[in-house]
């Protein structure tokens, strides 16, 4: 059985992968970031994503997970509109997370009672 935690937190990392990729042009166009800089920054972070959505097999990758989140809402001070997106996101994995984990733990409770 797949772990709903996981699902979860992926499809959260995912959904914010594509606005992180979505920053790089923001801050080339409207913060005046250096082009190099801007695709390290944006596509680093959407990279990043992918790699710890991908990751989360390991209980040590969840925790990447909320660096991430961290990573986001910093950019805030580069795109002040990042402060609402990563607060957002942050908000989404956190309740990801925490739903996922009640979620495993009832599913384990009902595997022993049907035993």
């Amino acid at each position: 059985m797949r772990s709903p935690r996981r699902m979860m937190c992926a499809s959260v990392l995912a959904l914010e992968c594509i606005v992180l990729g979505l920053v790089t042009p923001v801050l080339i166009a409207v913060e005046d970031v250096s082009t190099p800089k801007a695709l390290v920054i944006g596509l680093g972070l959407a990279l990043a994503a992918v790699v710890i959505a991908g990751l989360l097999r390991s209980e040590w990758a969840y925790l990447l997970g909320f660096v991430l989140q961290v990573a986001a809402l910093g950019l805030g001070f580069v795109i002040p509109d990042m402060f609402v997106l990563g607060l957002l996101f942050g908000a989404l994995y956190t309740a990801a997370y925490i739903l996922g984990r009640r979620i495993e733990a009832q599913q384990a409770s009902l595997a022993v009672d049907a035993e």
